[in-house]
């Protein structure tokens, strides 16, 4: 079992920046890879970003790739996204997760945070 908790989600303005944060408590395994995930009102959740803890192998959706960066610190069992360059379209819940392995598909993951509201006003 392993629980994953979000934070760090707020309002900002078109162009500014956020840090989230995923704290990993409970089990985690080395060979697992992290994700995060993102849904808007009305649409079908999407995914943004993953990361292996053990090598640190990524991967990024097209929507979000050169603004925002994926990154893990073992040491504090956390898994961060740094967005930049934030737009409107953006705006959104971020959720954690956990998969077996790297997938961009929100099926593959066993294991999901109750998710950070990022709101990016015009």
């Amino acid at each position: 079992q392993v629980q994953l908790e979000e934070s760090g989600g707020g309002l900002v303005q078109a162009g500014g920046s956020l840090r989230l944060s995923c704290v990993a408590s409970g089990r985690t395994f080395s060979s697992y890879s992290m994700g995060w995930f993102r849904q808007a009102p009305g649409k079908e959740r999407e995914f943004v970003a993953a990361i292996t803890w053990s090598a640190g192998i990524t991967n990024y959706a097209n929507a979000v790739k050169g603004r925002f960066t994926i990154s893990r610190d073992n040491a504090k069992n956390t898994v961060y996204l740094q967005m930049n360059s934030l737009e409107p379209e953006d705006t959104a819940i971020y959720y954690c997760a956990q998969s077996e392995v790297m997938s961009q598909g929100p099926l593959a993951y066993n294991y999901w945070g109750q998710g950070t509201q990022v709101t990016v006003s015009s």
